[in-house]
């Protein structure tokens, strides 16, 4: 690695992020798309999307950080660390939201990250390593920024269709990428040391707990499937109830079923699994008519293949035997996979770490819902910390983390970055050096 400046003692754990600047910038980002009803909607790709990442990229700017846009829209900005060419620390998340959303999901960890780098250049201090902080394009939609970025993107942009959204090639355009040059996006392996993204927790377990921070242990693997259930529409009134085969009596079955397998703490199943029917159609859908067709969705996450593979047994089984009950065909047809990711142990220890040292309570758990972190995990190690949401509740403009629980993310994050810069720096000199 080439030394860049002069070598400077790193802090030591006074440091702290600014609190009230770091809780005023989440106040002006929020009244970017702002709703009527107190919550924000800035659609990715739109104006007020654009209008984020345009006041993002000023801060960046203002804080010290070299600025670039992708050719995947993501918005990247730099701070030069003491070693020129040494990769990359890394975190961030995105200012895309839902139609209705809160004003935390994504943006906290995109402004804790900038906050970081503010506090680190209000102490005229740089880490070994360049820090990066990382706005992924359309995370709440597509990911395509950061599966660009992993190069698992698609290149078809029939796979990004969507009736209510406009085609991908000219939206990227519209926030600077290039869809006739998606691919460049990719980071070739090694440009980033390692990732770690800051986020509300989404769900209502740290509360529950006391409002610890979270130490995320990894983020679930999902499967989604829909359930098709085949019987006899017939009339209401002249078909006897022993002679029916009722569509939706099996899915009401089903439904309690997958129920069953969530809630199950049998052999197998970790406990920590999820399952939800989401959305169901039938038809005819009339009054007078017996149901003889029903569509339903499924949706199972959990940390383990296994247990997810139990799960979809234990299920078929009950479904085998609703099938034969209730004189109906019963098919599960599947939609999405995606796999579970670990958090990086080394990652996951040092946040542990600092939490000990800052002297905030924190509580291992699973992330329950994808993040871009989860597709970076490919390219670089990865962790996550978690800030408690109230009520567990977010994509809605209720969502609320409390200030003291936004700043001490921050300084987690802060002091997590600290103690990885030191890591990787000493990783690279040995083998640098046994490479000699």
């Amino acid at each position: 690695m080439t030394q860049e400046t002069k070598s400077k003692p790193m802090p030591d754990a006074a440091l702290r992020v600014d609190g009230n600047r770091l809780m005023q910038t989440l106040t002006e980002m929020a009244a970017i798309g702002a709703l009527p009803n107190g919550g924000v909607r800035r659609l990715a790709f739109s104006a007020e999307d654009s209008q984020a990442r345009s006041v993002m990229q000023g801060w960046m700017e203002a804080a010290g950080m070299r600025v670039h846009i992708d050719t995947a829209g993501n918005l990247i900005g730099r701070y030069p660390g003491r070693f020129a060419d040494a990769p990359a620390l890394a975190t961030g998340s995105h200012l895309d939201t839902v139609p209705n959303a809160g004003i935390y999901d994504g943006v906290y960890g995109v402004l804790a990250g900038l906050e970081v780098v503010r506090t680190l250049r209000d102490r005229k201090l740089q880490l070994n390593h360049p820090l990066e902080v990382i706005v992924f394009a359309d995370e709440e939609r597509t990911m395509i920024g950061s599966k660009a970025m992993a190069g698992q993107a698609s290149f078809d942009p029939e796979h990004y269709a969507h009736p209510h959204y406009a085609p991908i090639e000219p939206s990227l355009g519209r926030i600077g990428g290039d869809w006739s040059q998606l691919a460049a996006a990719k980071r070739e392996l090694g440009s980033l040391a390692a990732f770690v993204e800051l986020h509300v927790e989404q769900g209502p377990v740290l509360e529950a707990a006391g409002n610890p921070m979270g130490l995320v242990s990894g983020i679930v693997g999902q499967r989604r499937y829909v359930i098709a259930i085949e019987g006899q529409a017939s009339h209401a009134g002249t078909t006897p109830m022993p002679m029916r085969q009722d569509a939706l009596v099996a899915a009401a079955q089903v439904v309690l079923a997958v129920n069953r397998i969530g809630c199950a703490q049998t052999s197998g199943l970790s406990g920590e699994q999820v399952a939800t029917v989401g959305a169901m159609k039938l038809s005819p859908n009339v009054a007078n008519t017996i149901p003889g067709k029903v569509e339903m969705t499924l949706d199972i996450r959990d940390l383990s293949n296994q247990c997810l593979d139990q799960m979809v047994t234990s299920l078929e089984t009950e479904m085998s035997a609703i099938a034969a009950a209730t004189q109906t065909r019963i098919q599960l047809k599947p939609q999405l996979r995606n796999e579970p990711v670990p958090v990086n142990s080394h990652i996951y220890n040092t946040i542990a770490q600092v939490c000990r040292q800052l002297e905030f309570k924190a509580q291992t758990l699973p992330s329950r819902a994808s993040h871009d972190a989860q597709v970076i995990a490919s390219i670089t190690d990865m962790g996550m910390i978690f800030a408690p949401s109230a009520a567990g509740i977010s994509h809605s403009e209720t969502e609320y983390t409390a200030p003291e629980h936004c700043i001490q993310g921050a300084n987690v994050l802060l002091h997590t970055l600290l103690q990885l810069d030191r890591h990787y720096c000493c990783s690279e000199r040995r083998a640098a050096q046994a490479a000699i």
